[in-house]
């Protein structure tokens, strides 16, 4: 679940092979390039499945996930689009990146609350396999990813895009067992609007650190 991109900052200046902006990693490298379209070629398979069984399920957890998978793979491509280019223009991207998350956000606090006055409780058995399914995705992005953790605004959303997934699965998971074990569409709305709440941090997080590295660029020009 990606709602969780958020930008981490780049504490040790590492650098793993890509160009140095100001000791962070930008992901000017050919295996960060090929790491990033396998997990963007993850996250659009994800989407797609996700979407079919948060219909099949009526679950608005599912919903919520599979637009962050779809969020997820429009990031890397992004991303992958960004690498390389001016600190400017990858702080801008992250920007764009910021802003989504939040609309996405209040897309889903809002389908949510429309559900809360449904009432009609979600497939659990569904849930719950697409949810480990989908936790298994974002452990191998995770995975993949790991080495390149740190960076600029652009690389760190990458990074924690994946990370912060991977706990947003195991929360549908656990809603899948709160609906199993109560028959209430309840845990499943708390969970979709916790992944909501954490879109919304994330993109404070991923615009706050963006404005930064503008604001950066901009004296470094002048």
């Amino acid at each position: 679940m990606s709602g969780c991109c958020g930008p981490s900052h780049d504490h040790g200046g590492h650098d793993h092979g890509g160009h140095d902006h100001g000791g962070m990693f930008d992901g000017a490298t050919p295996a960060y390039r090929r790491v990033l379209l396998i997990v963007l070629a993850i996250n659009a398979a994800m989407f797609a499945v996700e979407v079919a069984a948060g219909a099949v399920a009526g679950s608005v957890a599912l919903y919520a996930d599979a637009l962050d998978f779809a969020m997820d793979a429009a990031t890397y491509g992004i991303s992958f689009w960004a690498i390389g280019r001016a600190a400017e223009t990858r702080a801008r991207v992250a920007l764009l990146k910021g802003g989504s998350l939040g609309l996405m956000g209040t897309g889903v606090l809002a389908l949510a609350l429309w559900r809360l006055f449904d009432g009609s409780p979600p497939e659990p058995f569904t849930m719950g396999a697409i949810g480990l399914l989908a936790l298994a995705a974002n452990v191998v992005s995770a995975v993949l990813l790991y080495r390149w953790r740190d960076g600029d605004a652009n690389v760190a959303s990458v990074w924690q895009c994946s990370r912060n997934d991977a706990i947003g699965n195991v929360l549908v998971c656990v809603a899948a067992l709160g609906v199993f074990g109560t028959g209430s569409a309840l845990p499943d709305l708390i969970v979709a609007s916790l992944m909501a709440g954490l879109f919304l941090n994330s993109s404070f997080r991923i615009v706050r650190q963006a404005l930064g590295e503008l604001r950066m660029a901009a004296a470094q020009a002048g």
